[in-house]
């Protein structure tokens, strides 16, 4: 379906009931949102591994303005801001209160912008593989590190000057390395992906909307529980990200899980623990 919110009209898939026969009454589950990455890819990302969570929340999956299947709005609005009041205006036409959060990489970003924006809205986030400030030289290095000098320079000349001329290079030398594991399972969610490079090209590098945000000192004023999840060989946004974020987050709402031998794809290099670990969080009441 598509659900036109602030002027733009946004693709939304639904998954499961949002009330499950419970013997004699009615139960209703949380409504769980996820926020996928690129910018300019699309929520088939997730698809088909977070069904196994709808047994215990109602899934949303939407493409971000600009992404995916959804319209683009003017380029000037291709901004975390609007991303992120776009997620609560979808909310609010849905009829979603409370929901629960999830965003990998760049939805990590939106959803952040979403909690500072509009503290007190979700119930919980999750934020998988993403940052709260971007360090493009800690980047460098990391891709240097994994794929040694070649790699580093094709993130750097694409990071550092975004085009379709430096993003191809790196989609093929430095995309591989986001993996940690070797590849299980079908491929075919990768031609299933839509990929709509001018938005990421738009978006990118250190002069971008990509190089100026910075939820490091707006993350204190988030007042529901949190789970920060990061891969110690993630190039994209290295552990260090996630290890800032937990830091920059109130203690008593944090909970920062650590995945040893994943890459940037956490629930990709180890569905069983990502998961596992989602859904603990999810039903976790305290």
């Amino acid at each position: 379906m598509r659900v036109t919110v602030n002027g733009v009209r946004l693709y939304v898939d639904i998954e499961g009931a949002g009330l499950a026969p419970d013997g004699p009454a009615m139960r209703e589950k949380p409504t769980l949102i996820l926020l996928h990455g690129g910018p300019g890819a699309d929520h088939s990302m997730y698809k088909p591994g977070f069904s196994g969570l709808s047994d215990i929340v109602q899934i949303v999956y939407y493409d971000h303005r600009g992404c995916g299947r959804s319209e683009d709005g003017p380029r000037a609005s291709w901004t975390l801001d609007q991303w992120a009041d776009d997620l609560k205006v979808l909310c609010d036409t849905l009829g979603i209160e409370r929901p629960i959060i999830l965003g990998t990489s760049f939805g990590g970003f939106v959803a952040q912008a979403y909690a500072t924006r509009h503290p007190g809205h979700a119930a919980k986030l999750i934020l998988i593989s993403t940052a709260a400030k971007f360090d493009f030289p800690a980047v460098y290095a990391a891709f240097e590190r994994l794929g040694g000098p070649r790699a580093s320079q094709a993130a750097r000349n694409y990071w550092s000057a975004p085009a379709p001329e430096t993003r191809a290079p790196y989609t093929e030398i430095c995309f591989p390395l986001y993996k940690a594991q070797p590849q299980t399972g079908s491929s075919d969610w990768i031609q299933r992906l839509i990929s709509r490079n001018e938005t990421g090209v738009w978006f990118n590098g250190p002069h971008n909307e990509q190089g100026r945000f910075d939820f490091r000192a707006a993350l204190e004023t988030v007042n529901c529980p949190v789970l920060v999840m990061g891969g110690e060989e993630d190039p994209i946004t290295p552990i260090a990200f996630s290890e800032t974020i937990a830091a920059s987050l109130p203690p008593e709402w944090v909970r920062f899980e650590r995945f040893a031998g994943c890459g940037h794809g956490i629930v990709g290099d180890n569905p069983e623990a990502a998961f596992a670990t989602i859904r603990n969080f999810i039903l976790d009441e305290s």
